[in-house]
């Protein structure tokens, strides 16, 4: 694929809108970053090496109220000046004329990301626990932002965090899926029963994990990426959702994150994510399982919503190929994974 032939960019006037606001030499390469199903993001690179990263919507169809390109913009300018790791902004626009859809452009982070255990090879024992541990003490270093402090307090409504996820999650499937989804259904009543009383609120990133983080030379976080899912409200939910993602040896949820780097040798235990959380947040974390069955339940709604784009050919691929195998057992192998964790409660 050559970068004329992007899905959703007009190289021409986006590269006259960079030049406007940063420094170019020469032509820019467009390069499409193939990590991820949901907003598309391309490396942009000059003839002198500078590199920037630009996010847009999906082309086609979109669910209402996704893929906010201007919300996504607010949060990593609002949390630049903090002590949580984002790339610098350099600007964002709101003109569809430009390439179709509103965009915004951000710096280039080097680094790595660990997105599968392959990934994870390249790296030691001890590099992989350094990781581990910086990525948790960085989401407890984002709940603690105080979100008035850096003018995200406008973000979301701050209460029922969880009693609302349940509702938006819900409604996407009744108005998007075109299928029966009983087990679905049914887990949204019992989630419903027996969610926690909420301590507080925060900043919730929504999707927080290590492949949604850039790592750095140090094997620290050097950037928390993929803002788009980001609101006000439990903070804990954040934290049940990495669990997730982190997947256990020898268990079932090993078979739904088979490929989770998490797994290789090094990266600490989930037990261990959640002492050391607790060590620095100081939360009470006797709730836990709920918010991991709820994870496990959201990333069912959003893996359907994905299935359905993708069979309208909304992410700019007509021909989609083995995408579409196996997403119907992902979905209900997430289902009964959530219903597991529901019956350590």
């Amino acid at each position: 694929m050559t970068s004329d032939d992007l899905p959703g960019i007009n190289k021409k006037n986006v590269a006259g809108w960079l030049t406007e606001r940063s420094e170019v030499t020469g032509e820019i390469r467009f390069d499409v970053v193939t990590h991820g199903r949901s907003n598309l993001t391309y490396k942009l690179e000059d003839e002198a090496d500078r590199k920037w990263i630009l996010r847009r919507p999906p082309t086609g169809h979109i669910l209402a109220s996704a893929h906010d390109m201007g919300r996504e913009h607010k949060i990593i300018s609002a949390l630049g000046p903090s002590n949580v790791p984002v790339p610098g902004i350099v600007g964002m626009c709101v003109d569809e004329n430009v390439t179709g859809a509103p965009f915004f452009v951000m710096d280039f982070i080097e680094g790595s990301i660990v997105k599968d255990r392959i990934d994870a090879q390249c790296f030691s024992p001890d590099e992989r626990r350094i990781q581990s541990v910086s990525l948790v003490e960085t989401l407890a270093t984002l709940h603690e932002v105080d979100p008035e402090s850096v003018g995200l307090g406008d973000l979301g409504k701050r209460e029922d965090y969880i009693g609302r996820q349940l509702r938006r999650w819900k409604r996407q499937v009744d108005e998007g899926s075109d299928r029966e989804m009983p087990l679905f259904y049914e887990l949204h009543k019992q989630l419903e029963k027996c969610v926690p009383d909420q301590e507080g609120y925060g900043i919730t990133h929504g999707d927080y994990r290590l492949d949604n983080c850039m790592i750095g030379a140090d094997n620290h976080v050097a950037a928390v990426l993929d803002w788009e899912l980001c609101t006000l409200g439990d903070v804990l939910a954040d934290l049940g959702g990495m669990l997730m993602w982190w997947g256990e040896r020898d268990t079932s949820d090993s078979l739904i994150m088979s490929d989770a780097p998490t797994l290789a040798e090094g990266y600490i235990s989930p037990e261990m994510v959640a002492e050391r959380y607790q060590a620095v947040s100081g939360r009470d974390l006797s709730n836990l399982p709920f918010y991991v069955a709820f994870q496990f339940w959201r990333l069912a709604a959003i893996t359907e919503g994905v299935r359905v784009r993708f069979t309208a050919g909304a992410m700019g691929n007509k021909d989609i190929g083995d995408e579409m195998e196996g997403f119907n057992s992902r979905i209900d192998a997430l289902l009964e994974a959530s219903d597991t964790k529901l019956k350590e409660l």
